[in-house]
């Protein structure tokens, strides 16, 4: 009970766990991860102590209404991997005719919580879901990828960069972020 309210939440024991850790998940599930040594009790504490936060959360992702709500698991990875590959590929590729970036490798990846990456060795690697998305939004994840090879930050830079060909990019990352995987 949370201030006079009923909340389920899965306790999470671990080895690698150094503190108590809460998370509310954008399906509204509430999840406290432990040191494998800290009994259920402590844990119960700690979740009164930060009820007012917890209860802020699961309001919020609760009031939430996703755009799309993407499932499936390794099946529906291994099913559409050649297809996302082949579509990403194809898109990094009309995109950087613009850019002329150097990249070494795309991968396409089964993430659960990141649509792309980009890293140091300038290898590019994305969700693929990506498929799923249309196309206003992959073109946005791709370019965003794309011009983390010159910026591999977030600053004015960068999102300018990006906005030489995606102007209205803040639109496209708000509806990228009401789709839940």
């Amino acid at each position: 009970m949370l201030n006079g309210q009923e909340v389920a939440y899965e306790l999470k024991k671990s080895r690698r766990a150094g503190n108590l850790r809460i998370s509310v998940g954008c399906d509204a599930n509430l999840a406290v991860t432990a040191p494998w040594f800290v009994p259920s009790g402590t844990a119960e504490n700690f979740l009164r102590q930060k009820a007012d936060w917890i209860l802020s959360k699961l309001d919020y992702w609760q009031k939430r209404q996703p755009l799309i709500k993407l499932t499936g698991g390794g099946l529906d990875y291994k099913r559409n991997k050649t297809a996302a590959r082949r579509l990403v590929v194809s898109e990094v590729a009309r995109w950087n005719g613009f850019y002329h970036f150097s990249y070494r490798r795309i991968s396409i990846r089964n993430q659960k919580t990141r649509w792309g990456s980009c890293s140091q060795k300038g290898n590019l690697n994305f969700n693929y879901k990506i498929i799923y998305l249309p196309k206003p939004l992959r073109d946005y994840l791709v370019v965003h990828e794309l011009c983390h090879l010159r910026q591999p930050n977030h600053s004015k830079r960068f999102w300018d960069l990006v906005a030489e060909t995606i102007p209205d990019h803040k639109e496209r990352k708000k509806e990228l972020k009401k789709i839940i995987f």
